[in-house]
């Protein structure tokens, strides 16, 4: 089960257990929480197993999407992502901003920018990488968490980024400590191309919140 879908487990136990407290005091029928409560664990049931809780997800990303600073933040790291990626000649074949924008274009999760990555698959598939390449992921896939802690001096998002690196890592053999290293390192190699090509990142930036085509927003990086 998705650990979106045990959130909203975990919630609605939590809503029915308040109900039992509070619903004497408020006049509240036993009977509504524990029909909400059994109607939200059947639907986050149905969405683990029948929709691979891509339904939680896209609710989910609904309710937050209605924070502008949530947008916001987004829109930033994603495009940390993509300048990056950029810079170091990965070609970028797409991106999306929401898990609605993924769920229509065929994607699981939350969304984000899409990379030509069959190099890095081929070489993964053989068991072995060039440093080069493993480095040239290392750094965009840090990319957004460094977009975000110039930007907003924290980073909220980038979990799924970290496991990526983590168990691309694992693979090639590389121990615990060492993956901390080279999440801290490759965070740190983002971080200095984005203050170098700052101009190019804010133009792009404005190119996304536009829902600027992908050649659209590598002509602003250019410009």
């Amino acid at each position: 089960m998705s650990q979106t879908a045990l959130n909203l487990i975990a919630i609605s136990i939590f809503l029915m257990t308040l109900s039992v407290l509070l619903g004497p005091l408020l006049n509240i029928s036993p009977t509504l929480p524990a029909i909400a409560t059994f109607t939200i664990l059947g639907i986050a049931t149905f969405d683990s197993f029948s929709l691979q809780g891509k339904g939680s997800s896209l609710l989910l990303d609904w309710l937050a999407g209605f924070s502008s600073s949530h947008r916001d933040r987004i829109i930033h790291h994603e495009a940390g992502h993509f300048l990056v990626a950029h810079q170091l000649g990965i070609p970028v074949t797409g991106y999306t901003l929401s898990a609605w924008e993924a769920w229509k274009q065929g994607q699981i999760g939350q969304g984000g920018v899409s990379f030509d990555d069959g190099e890095l698959a081929s070489e993964l598939e053989l068991g072995k990488i060039s440093a080069q390449i493993l480095d040239r992921y290392c750094t965009v896939w840090m990319a957004g968490i460094a977009a975000e802690n110039l930007v907003f001096q924290n980073a909220e998002g980038g979990a799924d980024d970290r496991l990526k690196l983590a168990e691309v890592l694992t693979k090639l053999g590389f121990s615990g400590i060492l993956i901390q290293q080279k999440q801290r390192f490759h965070a740190l190699q983002a971080k200095t191309l984005l203050q170098e090509n700052w101009s190019s990142y804010q133009a792009l930036v404005t190119a996304m919140e536009q829902r600027a085509s992908v050649a659209d927003c590598k002509k602003a990086i250019s410009q």
